[in-house]
């Protein structure tokens, strides 16, 4: 009882360490609320339109980059349907084997009726040994969450959550809502930092006395230091907002620039793209009205994507059908069938890509024969 006690409590000191990213990120945003509004705008600024109009601009960005956080973080990240996971028999089957053509058969069985495209660079299925699962395309562990997460792009300290499929929309805006935040707080602040810093000679002496008519020191510093706060964050929001945009346009996640996904043929780093307006909707969604706002739209289910190869594998079929996957519970199974794409992947492939109902014999000659060169890879 001890050790276990012991692991708890190291499990428990873990997850609020966590949080600590999380907090900083809080208390920064609560300190520039307090400082821009109270401050710089009800206290500094003597012009009252000009008053009004930074304060009804920077409460629409406040909300819309706190609401993009709260989604980001609080978010879950969905893990594999049941029909990737294995079967209590099929586990022990797979332990019982040392062969590895023996495992690799077993594995063949279990992913032939899944709609999995992908494998390991040795041409592996992939296989999550610690979630006993088939991953399905563009699903990786995560050993922070010790998950399997569909379509991870990568693990985040700074909102204590995995980046992935059911979140991505969410940390894009929520990355380009703090970009136009930070931008929006340095470009009105500028005039009276730039004016303190700048001013010379009796300009300088007139802005002294303009500087120490200022209501009190706090409000100097405050405004002081929100401008150096303000313009440093958005530097760097800068260049990771414009590497995410970069990703969205191609239809890669992180993990798939640092390695591209595996496919029969080989690797391909663009296997996924559709090009850009396709990329997008894959994201953001169909209905661009919903594409500024942090609510899910996204297409798909996470388990499958189309992809932009012609010769797809013969070996597994199409991707499942409807969105009734998604929003699976837990007593209900869902079979994939092998025709037809679903309807947003069929939007998706709208270049005139199509299924034929029947098989030729040298399709079934195919699918009857195993390929040597899938065997069992640990992969995170």
């Amino acid at each position: 009882m001890a050790p276990s006690g012991s692991r708890n409590i190291r499990g428990g000191c873990r997850r609020v360490l966590y949080w600590i990213p999380v907090l900083f990120i809080c208390l920064i945003v609560a300190w520039s609320y307090y400082a821009y509004v109270l401050q710089l705008c009800i206290e500094t600024v003597e012009n009252l339109g000009e008053k009004i109009v930074y304060l009804l601009a920077y409460h629409v960005l406040f909300i819309l980059f706190v609401w993009s956080y709260w989604q980001t973080i609080f978010t879950k990240p969905m893990n594999p349907l049941k029909e990737f996971h294995l079967s209590h028999s099929d586990k022990e089957l797979l332990e019982r084997e040392d062969r590895g053509e023996s495992q690799q058969e077993i594995l063949r069985r279990i992913s032939k009726d899944l709609p999995i495209y992908t494998r390991t660079t040795s041409g592996a299925i992939r296989y999550c040994e610690r979630c006993h699962l088939v991953k399905p395309d563009r699903c990786h562990h995560c050993s922070v969450c010790d998950k399997c997460i569909l379509k991870m792009d990568h693990h985040c300290p700074w909102v204590n959550n995995c980046v992935g499929f059911s979140n991505y929309k969410f940390f894009t805006l929520f990355l380009a809502y703090s970009l136009l935040y930070c931008l929006f707080i340095t470009a009105t602040d500028l005039q009276y930092f730039v004016q303190f810093w700048t001013a010379g000679g009796k300009a300088h002496d007139r802005l002294r006395e303009y500087w120490n008519g200022l209501p009190d020191t706090q409000a100097k510093f405050h405004i002081m230091f929100l401008f150096f706060a303000s313009s440093m964050f958005s530097v760097s929001l800068a260049s990771l907002f414009a590497y995410h945009c970069w990703l969205v346009c191609k239809n890669r996640s992180t993990l798939e620039v640092f390695r591209a996904p595996a496919f029969r043929h080989g690797t391909d780093k663009n296997g996924f793209s559709l090009g850009v307006s396709k990329n997008l909707r894959q994201v953001f969604g169909d209905e661009k009205k919903y594409w500024l706002l942090p609510v899910f739209s996204s297409q798909g289910d996470g388990c499958s994507f189309p992809t932009c190869l012609v010769n797809q594998d013969p070996e597994q079929p199409a991707s499942p059908s409807g969105h009734a996957a998604a929003k699976s519970t837990e007593g209900e199974t869902h079979p994939f069938p092998a025709k037809p794409l679903r309807e947003s992947q069929s939007r998706l492939l709208s270049n005139g890509q199509t299924w034929t109902d029947s098989e030729g014999p040298e399709d079934k000659d195919r699918q009857g024969t195993s390929n040597p060169a899938l065997t069992i890879e640990k992969e995170t």
